[in-house]
């Protein structure tokens, strides 16, 4: 079966939210979800705060990658950061997932991106090595932390 791989558009919106959801679960997340398909909607098409790349196959989507565009202070210039990667169970070990990051890799490259960045939940060892098998690197040297809840409404609040 062919498999195509095009930008997502606002007509997508419930599409992209089916395939976040079936993340979640796969993530054993779905209780932390709080998206909405307009809210969704409101920020990959009207604010344009990140792009979707679906994967289909006979025109149904089985997969998607969501990513935006950050900064290395460092490089000097902007970078891709990939947050969800997710080929749904029953199309994974077929290639779409790395065709998938090839597409990811080219707009990359054609952009004057310097680098991909992504996490990876330490449990999700088929996804680590997968990623090691196409020449990503874990990043030892870096802890990721996360500000937010009643934590970040507190830090706001503090003078300095």
């Amino acid at each position: 079966m062919p498999l195509t791989i095009r930008h997502a558009n606002a007509s997508d919106t419930p599409v992209i939210f089916k395939l976040i959801k079936a993340l979640a679960v796969y993530e054993k997340m779905l209780d932390e979800v709080i998206a909405t398909e307009s809210s969704l909607h409101e920020s990959l098409f009207i604010h344009k705060k990140a792009e979707v790349l679906l994967a289909e196959i006979d025109q149904k989507a089985i997969g998607f990658a969501l990513y935006f565009e950050n900064f290395s202070t460092f490089i000097g210039k902007p970078n891709m950061y990939l947050e969800d990667l997710y080929i749904d169970p029953k199309y994974r070990g077929h290639g779409y997932g790395k065709a998938l990051l090839i597409k990811l890799a080219s707009l990359a490259v054609e952009r004057d991106y310097r680098r991909v960045d992504w996490s990876c939940l330490n449990w999700n060892d088929p996804a680590k090595t997968f990623y090691e098998k196409l020449g990503a690197k874990p990043m030892s040297t870096w802890t990721t932390y996360r500000l937010e809840g009643n934590a970040l409404k507190a830090l706001s609040h503090q003078q300095k």
